[in-house]
């Protein structure tokens, strides 16, 4: 799908040429007869101004036929789930969860009717997909304790029988540090003799170890921003300290995709808190306008102040936040950006130094700069960059800084020891090589998915690679022939997603190797060729001397 630059402006110029799409993206409609087709995708060459390099992102429509089927699949499941409650009532079938107990009848009910009629009635059939036991460090590949379930997936016992050498498409390592051998395993290893494992106080009573502070320092310095914090946790790296940015009479702007962990701390704010479409910079310029013109409800006082809330890679979509369009409207209409790197630290970027590094932006422009250590890192934790008195701020305001225990030194020290190698700092080129590597298996896999026929989401560069099932009864019946084949992946459905949009989610690593990728995608296209998963209307020309990121579309004879 990549074109030279230069056509894409004309493209994009052209009236005919393009029509606004799903989340803001544009469909583009190419007129000669062997590339019509009904992809929708953006191309950044519309704001060619504000971008160095083509930005594609493409989300394939659903085949009629398929969303036609996956509805009808749902209508089945509820007739049959409503069947087997009236049984349940009758106490002619069992159920062990998601149900009131007889004891409890009279009391206010602690279930909601549909999220558990859900849970009951196609959550528990597929429930053997999730929560899998793994017995190895989640590197490339991983060991599995193998468990059967009796009861239809009720109850679970483990049979003793370790599958080993599950190739692992699920964790995210993307830069292949989830690793128990090598200079950072030991670097931890020594300070956990020397340290202990806790610290056993808050940062700022008796828990302030050099190591926290060399952390710190390290993470400015490879952010590009004056000074950071670290946190312990990522999840409350985000709802800890958005609360303690914004307020009563702030407005926060937040992308509906966003994760639970930003939606919470936007909540505890007790901010006004407005959603725009995922990725849709017209649906959040309106906003911003409406702000600025309208301000406070009822006294249309101006907003105290409004800050947007996006992520780096949306780990649903795998879609990249059109960040210099976000910065260009952050400076217009004079707001705050908050951007979470949880996914993009470490996987994007020449550098691995994030999504700014990869659009070859200025770190200033992003007022707070948030990031987790648990995937590029394989730590765990977060951290918040940003301006000098913006963290000195935080060291005083908030909760996760003033209350929660302080990092794990052993997890500071791979901490320091992987961000060390990244940046080149040991003397060696490894952490370099990890970042290429990571780029090329990320670029070649989605290619060759395309290639099979099997309909992705997100950006080119993205190493979450969502992979569309639809209907319900393929969630688990693809995770289990992929198991069956010694490939662990992960399937995700409802609520993680839209009801009908369930998807296997794959995250790549520098640590797989290309005989790694290619067994996986014979897997992969195997099962896909068994459960009917190719829906794509785009056939892919594969070609084995083209980049890395292009690809030819023509369309498939019916």
């Amino acid at each position: 799908m990549t074109e030279s630059a230069g056509n894409k402006n004309e493209d994009c110029h052209a009236a005919n040429g393009v029509k606004p799409g799903r989340n803001g993206m544009v469909k583009k409609h190419h007129h000669h007869h062997q590339y019509q087709k009904q992809e929708k995708v953006y191309h950044a060459a519309c704001n060619g101004e504000l971008y160095s390099r083509p930005f594609i992102e493409s989300f394939e429509e659903t085949p009629m036929l398929v969303a036609v089927l996956t509805y009808m699949g749902y209508g089945i499941l509820t007739i049959f789930g409503y069947l087997r409650d009236f049984m349940r009532e009758w106490k002619i079938e069992k159920c062990h969860i998601a149900r009131e107990r007889e004891e409890q009848k009279d009391f206010v009910s602690l279930y909601q009717d549909f999220e558990n009629f859900y849970t009951r009635n196609l959550y528990m059939r597929i429930r053997d997909s999730w929560n899998r036991p793994i017995c190895s460090v989640p590197g490339a590949t991983f060991d599995l304790v193998e468990r059967s379930s009796n009861d239809y997936n009720w109850t679970f016992e483990y049979t003793g029988r370790v599958v080993k050498d599950v190739i692992n498409l699920g964790s995210y390592n993307y830069l292949g540090f989830a690793e128990n051998t090598g200079t950072c395993a030991t670097a931890a290893g020594e300070l956990t003799v020397k340290f202990g494992v806790g610290v056993a106080s808050t940062r700022q009573e008796m828990g302030n170890i050099d190591r926290h502070e060399e952390l710190e320092k390290l993470v400015a310095s490879f952010l590009g921003v004056e000074s950071a914090m670290a946190f312990g946790m990522g999840f409350a790296t985000n709802s800890m300290n958005i609360p303690a940015l914004a307020g009563k009479g702030c407005l926060i702007l937040s992308d509906e995709l966003n994760h639970a962990s930003l939606v919470l701390g936007a909540r505890l704010s007790g901010s006004t808190i407005r959603v725009f479409k995922h990725n849709n910079m017209q649906s959040l310029e309106k906003l911003l306008r409406d702000a600025i013109i309208h301000g406070q409800p009822r006294t249309h006082r101006p907003w105290k102040k409004i800050l947007i809330l996006v992520e780096g890679i949306y780990s649903m979509e795998g879609s990249i936040i059109r960040l210099p369009e976000v910065i260009d409207l952050k400076k217009k209409y004079k707001a705050y950006l908050y951007l979470d790197e949880a996914h993009s630290i470490g996987a994007l970027g020449p550098n691995g130094r994030g999504v700014v590094e990869y659009f070859g932006l200025d770190p200033k422009d992003v007022e707070v700069m948030m990031g987790t250590f648990t995937k590029s890192f394989g730590a765990a934790g977060g951290y918040i960059g940003g301006r000098k008195d913006l963290i000195d701020y935080l060291r005083t305001h908030s909760h996760s800084a003033i209350y929660a225990t302080s990092m794990s030194l052993p997890v500071v020290e791979q901490i320091i020891t992987s961000m060390k190698c990244i940046m080149g700092k040991d003397g060696t080129t490894i952490g370099r090589s990890r970042i290429q590597r990571l780029a090329e298996n990320t670029v070649y896999f989605r290619r060759r998915l395309r290639e099979m026929g099997f309909i992705i989401y997100g950006n080119n560069d993205s190493p979450v690679v969502p992979m569309m099932l639809y209907m319900p009864a393929k969630i688990g019946a693809f995770g289990r022939e992929m198991l069956k084949r010694n490939i662990g992946v992960v399937v995700v459905g409802f609520p993680a997603t839209p009801i009908i949009e369930s998807r296997a989610r794959f995250c790549i690593s520098a640590a797989h190797t290309k005989e790694m990728l290619d067994r996986a995608l014979d897997v992969i296209s195997e099962v896909g060729d068994l459960l009917q998963l190719k829906y794509s209307r785009h056939k892919v020309l594969p070609s084995l001397d083209r980049p890395f990121d292009e690809t030819t579309y023509e369309e498939k004879e019916e």
